[in-house]
């Protein structure tokens, strides 16, 4: 139950750092271009895991016969995923990209059934439709529609499938690799992307760029909490409880957007919000319910 506990935690913090991501980024953009931030993000990345994995003695040397595997994660996840939700947060706020990310439960099961093959249980789903309707109420605003720029929707979107995408091959990452090694080569085989991809659409205007160092701080914030920390955490959940599973929690992102608006942007926190924060959160258990069970029933065979 202990170890149960732990890996829920992980997935929670993962998601909260993936929240104040949506704020670090649009930061962060006042000053860097979307591509040479996320070329920046990703090299402090690799480095700083790099250098973690040295220290600790965890360092692995990828095998010859899972490269492929780690350049179709690198491509999903930074590089499809990055380029979809920073390009996107250019053009919608963070709120309404927030509640694009959170769909990704909904379509996840879907994947997972047809590629792993994972079962779909009546709580997973039950949980997934609970978690949905408790984030419209969380974004939704009385007498105000829901308007955002097309393309945005549509950068968040592919954001959306690149991380089904990824979690689908994630699972498939031999369990010989430590997570924090697995983390250090998407990243590294991720600048294989983003290197050349920067020379085309930034190289030429870098000189121009003028930083300030709430940007600075923003950029540092991505690289250690949302592209080293978060994965780490959130790699280890996926390969321990599944895709599916794993992903509902991403219901929590706008939920945490929504608290974190509040605390840093000032904005109002109703009660309208608060009723879909209980909702998303009790969408989260319902989901959790069949795993509760099996882990009761375990506890209760070996007393």
């Amino acid at each position: 139950m202990f170890k149960s506990l732990k890996i829920y935690i992980a997935i929670v913090l993962s998601m909260i750092f993936w929240s104040f991501s949506f704020i670090w980024t649009r930061v962060a953009i006042l000053s860097f271009p979307p591509m040479t931030l996320i070329t920046l993000r990703l090299i402090l990345a690799s480095a700083l895991l790099l250098g973690v994995l040295k220290i600790t003695g965890r360092f692995q040397l990828i095998r010859k016969t899972d490269l492929k595997l780690f350049l179709f994660l690198a491509l999903f996840e930074p590089f499809l995923y990055y380029v979809g939700e920073t390009f996107g947060l250019t053009r919608i706020e963070s709120t309404p990209a927030a509640v694009i990310i959170s769909t990704i439960p909904l379509f996840a099961p879907v994947f997972a059934f047809i590629i792993l093959r994972e079962r779909i249980g009546w709580s997973t789903m039950l949980g997934i439709l609970l978690s949905l309707i408790g984030v419209f109420f969380v974004i939704y605003e009385q007498g105000k529609g829901f308007k955002a720029n097309p393309v945005g929707v549509a950068l968040m979107f592919m954001a959306v499938f690149s991380a089904i995408g990824y979690a689908t091959i994630l699972k498939k990452i031999p369990s010989y690799y430590n997570n924090m090694s697995v983390i250090f080569y998407q990243s590294l085989f991720g600048l294989i992307y983003f290197i050349p991809t920067f020379f085309l659409t930034d190289y030429s205007s870098i000189q121009s760029i003028k930083v300030s160092n709430q940007s600075l701080l923003a950029l540092f914030m991505l690289a250690l909490f949302a592209s080293v920390i978060a994965f780490v955490l959130f790699a280890g959940a996926v390969r321990k409880i599944g895709v599916t599973r794993t992903n509902v929690f991403v219901n929590l992102i706008p939920v945490f957007t929504a608290i974190l608006s509040w605390l840093i942007l000032d904005e109002v926190l109703t009660l309208w919000k608060g009723f879909g924060i209980a909702v998303v959160v009790a969408g989260l258990f319902v989901s959790q319910w069949n795993s509760y069970k099996t882990i009761k029933i375990t506890s209760e065979d070996i007393l």
